[in-house]
C-alpha cells in the first residue's frame, strides 16, 4: 500500500478548493449533469458521486465529459473492485465511509487519491499508522460531531478530516471552525426534491451559500 506524498498533495489540493463537497446520489444521467452544472455555477466545484445506484458510474462519466470546471470523485467505495470501476469511469478521487485492510490496500495503490473513512479514535489511529493524512469522518453527527473531532486535534495532529453525515447550514460552521477539518461533505446543497423537480436555481442558491463559507 502506498499513500504517497504526491497523491496526498493532490488530495489536499482537491479538498482545499471548497468548504463543502456535495455528496450526491443519482438515478439518471441527465439529472446528474444538470445538478453538477448548478452546483458549479454556485461555486462548489468538487463533487462526490456515491456508488449507490446502478446509474452511478454512467452519471460520473457524463459529468466528467460534459461539465467543465468540476472535479468529480466516487464515493461509497466499499470493495477493491469498486476502485477500478470508479477509475475507469473517470473519477479524480475515491471516498469510502469506513476502511478495511483490503480496501486500504486497493485505495493506497490506486493512481488517484483515496480518502478513507473512520468514526472512532482507534480507527483514526489505524489510518495514521498506514500513512493516511486525510480521512473522512462518518457518520459525523452520530459519531460525536464537532466536539469529538475537536478532541482529536491534540492527540492526532497529523490527521485532517472531512466530516460527513448529519451536517447542514445549521451546524457546518461548527465543523469548519475546527483546526483539523479541511472541508465538509453534505447532501443538503442538492436536496433530492430539488433534483427530482429540476429546480436548478434552488440548488445553485444553496451552493452559493455554502461556497461562501470558510474553513479555519
Amino acid at each position: 500500500m502506498s499513500f504517497t506524498l504526491a497523491k496526498t498533495e493532490r488530495l489536499a489540493a482537491i479538498l482545499a478548493q471548497v468548504p463543502v463537497i456535495p455528496v450526491l446520489t443519482f438515478n439518471d444521467v441527465q439529472s446528474g449533469v444538470e445538478t453538477a452544472k448548478a452546483l458549479r455555477d454556485g461555486g462548489l466545484t468538487v463533487l462526490e458521486i456515491t456508488m449507490r445506484t446502478p446509474q452511478a458510474l454512467d452519471v460520473l462519466t457524463a459529468i466528467v465529459n460534459e461539465v467543465e470546471g468540476v472535479t468529480v470523485g466516487a464515493g461509497t467505495i466499499l470493495e477493491p473492485e469498486h476502485v477500478q470501476k470508479a477509475i475507469a469511469a473517470g473519477a479524480a478521487f475515491l471516498v469510502s465511509p469506513g476502511s478495511s485492510s483490503r480496501l486500504l490496500a486497493a485505495g493506497g495503490e490506486a493512481p488517484i487519491p483515496y480518502l478513507p473513512g473512520c468514526s472512532t479514535a482507534s480507527e483514526a489511529m489505524h489510518l495514521a499508522e498506514r500513512g493516511v493524512t486525510f480521512a473522512k469522518f462518518f457518520p459525523a453527527g452520530p459519531a460525536g460531531g464537532a466536539p469529538f473531532l475537536k478532541s482529536l486535534v491534540a492527540p492526532l495532529p497529523e490527521l485532517h478530516f472531512v466530516p460527513t453525515g448529519g451536517i447542514d447550514m445549521g451546524n457546518v460552521r461548527d465543523y469548519l471552525a475546527i483546526k483539523n477539518v479541511v472541508c465538509c461533505g453534505g447532501s443538503w446543497v442538492a436536496p433530492q426534491q430539488a433534483i427530482e423537480s429540476g429546480d436548478w436555481a434552488a440548488i445553485k442558491a444553496l451552493a452559493s451559500e455554502a461556497s461562501a463559507l470558510k474553513a479555519r
